[in-house]
């Protein structure tokens, strides 16, 4: 792992492969996700500069009670983009990741940035009547408590259904010694996830001058998998991909056809 620090004095860490002359592909993992969970992509990205981003309290990078916040975290993937002088990049966000990118482009544009490919995540979490696809069960009358201890199951799609295959690649991405307790949270990481909670990058998505692909799970754990068309929709430039038998980790649970899809995009950039 190499490591900078953030202008809030924070040391992030991040991780290089592939090629280092080859467009450059930033790897984002989601909530207590560590960048050791793109495990399945190194091999498929070998042609591409790829880095994989711990974002602050994530992974190696340093636990800070500074700002646990969607906006500081969109800052902080673009300060890994200006220290490596990253242009043309392709950014690749799962879940949480995949916010933070919104993030970003929303704070700082996309001088930096040719692609955006978002791995299951809605852009906007709290149901209303003009956005159905929200987490599940999350609306106005649970706004306040629903995130308030922990991440609510929903009851969809259990992980005892994935099959053994599935759960076996989800544990060896997740790799418990680099994504911390995953069973608990800190009052930060709560404060993170309530932040992320009450979002809404539908702005972003809608503003965006750069193509993005919305990869989502048929049976995503989380949200129905109709968030991916709904937010494409909202720009001409984007498009969505729903993969069947797949949950809320399409990098993870579906990796060669989540990787082809990728590099599809990439290519077509």
């Amino acid at each position: 792992m190499t490591s900078f620090i953030t202008s809030d004095g924070v040391r992030l860490d991040y991780s290089e492969s592939g090629t280092p002359s080859g467009r450059p592909v930033v790897l984002i993992a989601g909530f207590k996700a560590p960048a050791t969970s793109w495990v399945y992509q190194q091999k498929a990205l070998a042609d591409y500069r790829v880095i994989a981003f711990d974002r602050r309290g994530h992974g190696s990078s340093e636990v800070s009670e500074l700002s646990p916040t969607m906006q500081r975290h969109g800052a902080d993937l673009q300060e890994l983009l200006d220290t490596l002088d990253l242009r043309d990049a392709v950014l690749v966000g799962g879940s949480q990741g995949g916010n933070t990118i919104w993030s970003t482009v929303s704070q700082f544009g996309t001088e930096r940035v040719a692609g955006i490919v978002i791995v299951d995540q809605t852009p906007k979490m709290l149901n209303s009547a003009d956005w159905p696809h929200g987490f599940y069960d999350y609306d106005e009358a649970v706004a306040h408590t629903f995130f308030a201890e922990s991440i609510p199951d929903p009851g969809r799609f259990p992980a005892s259904k994935k099959g053994l295959v599935r759960i076996g690649r989800i544990l060896k991405a997740m790799d418990l010694r680099k994504a911390r307790d995953g069973g608990s949270f800190t009052p930060t990481e709560l404060a993170l996830l309530g932040d992320h909670a009450r979002a809404d990058w539908r702005p972003a998505i809608a503003e965006v001058g750069v193509p993005a692909l919305f990869v989502a799970g048929a049976e995503s754990e989380f949200w129905p998998s109709a968030h991916a068309a709904a937010a494409a929709a909202l720009n001409p430039l984007h498009r969505a991909l729903v993969l069947e038998k797949d949950g809320h980790a399409a990098n993870i649970e579906q990796p060669k056809a989540f990787n082809a899809a990728l590099l599809a995009f990439i290519e077509g950039l």
